[in-house]
């Protein structure tokens, strides 16, 4: 009895996964034999209050810093804050019971660029800024108005700016979908990943980039983007470039193959030309905030490292 359980519960397991596969072929591009390494299923979880908060993002102007961080309690002895603590605002504006962002200018104290031509596409996209703190103000009476800290993402510090607090929009997530790991570029906006918080060039899962589009190209918050990448990207890197150069046939292959004779030294084989090799997306972006020309987004989904100066592309679920 119980081996007729145990056939029929196999039996019933085949049925539900051929039926499945039939299924997932059928909704398959054409073109396509979809697999698990091909079209992996993708799932992702809705961004913490941390997330949302703290990810920082990419001004084209710089905002104004009339309003700022003056010291604390302890001043001079403590110049670092954090939740809890009470801080001194210089500035005007300020009312008691208002809430203030404390956001930071950044720089980036290191000249070696990440990808070619870094420092000159993060020019022309505009300020970096973390998201430090949200204070409330609780005493107006001194030339400094008082506040306290009620959420801190980092230490606040002398000479950061306040800016009104505003709350962010929530996002909205779709259900588990197959990801295709190499669709085709299409004509839906697409962009490049510029940088990432704390200045991070190799990025997985919850970590917070920006990309050089914005508003004024559609985009809008709760948008996913896939991050792709070709080979080129490679050929450029004074690293990774090297592979291409090492040898990669067999010492007993009749003809051996190379790779872009134009680059390295041409053999008697089949040439390997990068620029048709596929394009790969890497992984999957949702927008958590946008300007007019920028958006925060963050990796929630990676089928391998995502780097500073991948391209992204609007992805199709959306």
């Amino acid at each position: 009895m119980k081996k007729t359980v145990v056939l029929v519960l196999l039996l019933a397991t085949a049925a539900f996964a051929q039926s499945g596969s039939d299924s997932s072929a059928s909704e398959a591009p054409a073109g396509t034999l979809p697999t698990s390494a091909s079209f992996p299923t993708e799932r992702v979880q809705t961004p913490t209050y941390a997330d949302m908060y703290c990810a920082g993002f990419i001004s084209k102007q710089m905002l104004p810093d009339a309003n700022w961080v003056m010291g604390g309690l302890q001043t001079p002895s403590t110049t670092k804050f954090t939740r809890g603590d009470m801080i001194y605002l210089q500035g005007n504006g300020y009312s008691v019971g208002a809430q203030y962002e404390v956001i930071r200018a950044l720089r980036d104290i290191d000249e070696y660029e990440m990808y070619p031509g870094e420092k000159k596409l993060l020019k022309e996209t505009g300020q970096p800024y973390e998201e430090v703190a949200r204070v409330r103000i609780i005493d107006t009476r001194s030339k400094a108005a008082i506040a306290q800290i009620e959420y801190s993402c980092d230490t606040v510090g002398p000479g950061d700016t306040a800016i009104p607090f505003a709350e962010k929009q929530v996002v909205q997530f779709h259900t588990p979908i197959h990801f295709d790991r190499f669709l085709p570029a299409s004509n839906r906006v697409s962009g490049r990943i510029v940088m990432a918080k704390d200045f991070d060039s190799q990025l997985g899962t919850g970590q917070k980039v920006y990309l050089n589009v914005g508003s004024a190209q559609g985009v809008k918050v709760g948008d996913f983007f896939r991050a792709v990448r070709g080979y080129e990207a490679d050929l450029n890197d004074p690293v990774d470039s090297l592979s291409f150069k090492a040898a990669i046939a067999e010492d007993t292959q009749l003809k051996t193959p190379s790779v872009d004779p134009k680059l390295w030294t041409k053999t008697n084989g089949p040439v390997i030309h990068v620029r048709d090799l596929p394009r790969r997306a890497v992984g999957e972006i949702v927008i958590l905030s946008v300007t007019n020309t920028t958006a925060t987004g963050m990796v929630v989904f990676s089928m391998e490292d995502m780097h500073a100066g991948d391209g992204v592309e609007l992805d199709q679920a959306n």
